[in-house]
C-alpha cells in the first residue's frame, strides 16, 4: 500500500516545504500545487528547497480564489499528475500547506491498509447538513455565482437577490445528488481515477464552475456515483467557528491535538514552532495519547463557540459585546442595591459591611460623583468617580465594577436623587437583589430644616422619580430579586427586614444580628408629611405613616419581638 499526497499551497511556503519533505521521507509521493497568485520568487524558492527529493512534483499553477472553482481545478490537475507519475500509489490524500500530520505516517498507512477499498470523504446530502453558514445551502446548487464573494461582495449579494426575485433556478445535472462535506479527503486510486475519467465530467465541470464553494461539494457529490465503499468522515481535524471560519491551532494546543483520533490537523499557525517540532519527527509524536478522546475535543470546541457567541457572564469589552438575543449575560456576580436605608440610619453602610463581610459603597450614581467605598476616587479596574465618565455608559460602569471585584460581594445605595438611567438594567439583572423602602426620600428633606412649602416641589419630583423606579421593579421584564417596604411598615419593626436582607445576601453567615444600625429619630416627621399635604402635595409612597412617630424612637422597644439566633 502506497499513499500519495496532493498538497494545495498558497502561503507560508517554507512550512509547506517542511511538510512535503516529511511526507516524502516517509515514502509518500507528493504533488504540490501553488496558487498562481503566489509570487514567482516564492514558488522558485520552494522548488529549490525540494529539488533533492525525486518523489515530489509540481502541477500546473492556476489561481485559487476562495469559493471559486479554481481550487477544484487545482485539485483535479494535481490528482491527474499524481496518478500519471506514480502508478504505485493506491490511496491519495488531499492536504493543504497548513495541514500538519499529528499522528505517525505509518499509523495512517496501517489504517488505510486495513481499509483498502474505503474512501474517506465527508459526504452528506444538503437536507442533512447543519453546519453551513451564510444562508446558502441548497441555493448554492440552484443559483449562479459568477462573482467573487470576498472581492465583489455587493455584486455577489445583489446577483443572489436578483435571482431570488426572478425565481431563477439552475438545472442540476441528471443523476447528480448534491452532497456537501469537508474539502480534505483520502480516496482510493480506482475512485479518484473514476472521478477524473467520468464520462460526464465536462458537463459536471461546467455546472460546478458556477456553484458556490465547489471544493466542498464537487468531489463529495461525484464520489457518490463511482465509489463502492464510502466512510463519510475526514481523516483531517478541521474545526470552524459559528461564522464558518476555520480555527487556527497554536503551540498551546499541543495537548489538545494529542487527544484527537484524526491523522492530520488544519489549520496550523506558521509560527507554531513547537507543533512542527513535535509532530514532524522521524517517528511522529511519541507522546500521543494511547486512547484518543475525540468527544472531549468536540465538547471543547462547542464550549469555544458558546463562549464566542454568549461571552463570559458580565464581561463587556470592545472585542465581544454580549448580545441579548443570543443569551447575552448582564453582570458577573450577585450584588445588593439598597434604596432608602441610608436615609433612615446613621451608620447603615458600616453596619452592612460588618454584617455581610462585603464592600459597601455609597450612592454610586449620585449626580455629583460616584461614591466608592472608603471615599476612593479611582476604584478597581480604573473606574473613576467622575459622573461624566460614569454616565457615558452607566451599564458598562456597573458591570465593570462587578466584573473587577468577582469573589467579593458589592453593595451600593440607590435612590430617587440619583441618576436613573441604570434603573432598567438593575430591574432586569438576575444577579441584583434590590431592597427598597418607599418614601424614605422625604426624610432628608424633613431634616434639612426647610419648611414644607420650600421643599414641596422637590418632594413631588422625587416621588415621581421613585414611582417610576418602582414601576420598573414591578414590571414583567424584572429578573432581579426585589423586596419592597413602605416607610410606615419598615419602622414598625426594622429588625425583620434587616435580617431578611442579611439572609438573602449572605445565607451562609452565622446569624449574629445582636446589634442593629442606629435608626434616625422620626419625631415630627408625621407632621411634616401633613404639612406637605396641606401645601397640595400628596405623599403616598410612605404608607399610612402615623402622625405620632413614637414608634421610631430608638429608646422604645420594637412593636414585635425579633429572634436572635
Amino acid at each position: 500500500m502506497t499513499l500519495g499526497v496532493v498538497m494545495l499551497c498558497h502561503a507560508a511556503l517554507d512550512r509547506a516545504a517542511q511538510l512535503a519533505r516529511h511526507w516524502a521521507l516517509h515514502g509518500c509521493p507528493v504533488v504540490i500545487h501553488v496558487d498562481a497568485r503566489t509570487p514567482q520568487d516564492q514558488f522558485d524558492s520552494l522548488k529549490t528547497a525540494l529539488q533533492d527529493l525525486p518523489d515530489i512534483r509540481f502541477s500546473p499553477r492556476s489561481p485559487c480564489e476562495w469559493g471559486s472553482f479554481g481550487i477544484v481545478q487545482a485539485t483535479l490537475d494535481a490528482s491527474t499528475q499524481m496518478l500519471a507519475d506514480f502508478p504505485q500509489v493506491s490511496h491519495i490524500l488531499l492536504a493543504s500547506g497548513s495541514c500538519l500530520p499529528i499522528r505517525p505516517v505509518r499509523a495512517l498507512k496501517d489504517h488505510l491498509a486495513t481499509h483498502p477499498h474505503t474512501d474517506f470523504i465527508e459526504s452528506v446530502t444538503t437536507a442533512d447538513v447543519g453546519w453551513t453558514t451564510g444562508g446558502l445551502n441548497e441555493e448554492r446548487f440552484t443559483l449562479r455565482f459568477p462573482f467573487a464573494w470576498k472581492r465583489q461582495r455587493r455584486l455577489f449579494d445583489g446577483y443572489v437577490s436578483l435571482q431570488r426575485a426572478l425565481r431563477f433556478r439552475r438545472r442540476i445535472p441528471q443523476g447528480l445528488v448534491p452532497h456537501l462535506g469537508s474539502q480534505w479527503w483520502c480516496l482510493t486510486r480506482p475512485t479518484l481515477q473514476a472521478i477524473l475519467q467520468h464520462p460526464d465530467r465536462p458537463k459536471l465541470d461546467r455546472y460546478f464552475r458556477r456553484v458556490w464553494i465547489p471544493d466542498e461539494s464537487y468531489f463529495q457529490s461525484v464520489v457518490r456515483q463511482v465509489s463502492p465503499c464510502i466512510e463519510s468522515r475526514s481523516l483531517t481535524l478541521s474545526k470552524f467557528d459559528y461564522q464558518g471560519r476555520p480555527y487556527t491551532f497554536y503551540d498551546d494546543h499541543l495537548h489538545l491535538l494529542r487527544q484527537t483520533d484524526a491523522f492530520l490537523a488544519r489549520k496550523i499557525w506558521p509560527e507554531a514552532d513547537l507543533l512542527y517540532r513535535t509532530f514532524l519527527t522521524p517517528d511522529g509524536d511519541r507522546a500521543l495519547a494511547s486512547e484518543p478522546h475525540p468527544g472531549k475535543i468536540n465538547r471543547l470546541f462547542a464550549k469555544a463557540v458558546e463562549r464566542r457567541v454568549k461571552g463570559r457572564a458580565g464581561l463587556y469589552m470592545q472585542s465581544r459585546f454580549p448580545i441579548r438575543a443570543r443569551g447575552g449575560t448582564l453582570s458577573a456576580a450577585p450584588y445588593g442595591v439598597f434604596s432608602g436605608f441610608s436615609q433612615l440610619f446613621h451608620d447603615f453602610q458600616p453596619w452592612l459591611a460588618r454584617a455581610l463581610d462585603a464592600r459597601v459603597h455609597g450612592h454610586l450614581f449620585a449626580f455629583d460623583r460616584a461614591e466608592f467605598a472608603g471615599g476612593e476616587s479611582v476604584f478597581k479596574g480604573g473606574l473613576s468617580d467622575s459622573p461624566t465618565l460614569r454616565d457615558y455608559n452607566p451599564k458598562s460602569f456597573l458591570t465593570n465594577l462587578i466584573w473587577n471585584t468577582r469573589g467579593e460581594t458589592q453593595c451600593f445605595q440607590f435612590g430617587a436623587a440619583d441618576e436613573q438611567a441604570i434603573a432598567p438594567f438593575l430591574a432586569s439583572d438576575p444577579n441584583a437583589t434590590i431592597f427598597a423602602i418607599t418614601g424614605a426620600f422625604a426624610v432628608p428633606l424633613w431634616r434639612s430644616g426647610r419648611s414644607a412649602a420650600e421643599v414641596r416641589s422637590e418632594a413631588a419630583r422625587l416621588q415621581k422619580v421613585e414611582s417610576d423606579f418602582l414601576h420598573e421593579l414591578n414590571g414583567p421584564e424584572t429578573k432581579a430579586n426585589v423586596r419592597i417596604w413602605s416607610l410606615a411598615d419598615f419602622i414598625e419593626n426594622p429588625a425583620e427586614p434587616l435580617e431578611q436582607l442579611v439572609d438573602l445576601l449572605h445565607p451562609r453567615a452565622a446569624h449574629r444580628l445582636t446589634d442593629l444600625p442606629q435608626l434616625i429619630p422620626l419625631q415630627g416627621f408625621g407632621g411634616f408629611l401633613q404639612d406637605l399635604r396641606n401645601q397640595g402635595m400628596a405623599p403616598v409612597l410612605m404608607g399610612d405613616f402615623p402622625s405620632d412617630a413614637e414608634l421610631a424612637r430608638p429608646d422604645q422597644p420594637f412593636a414585635r419581638p425579633r429572634i436572635v439566633r
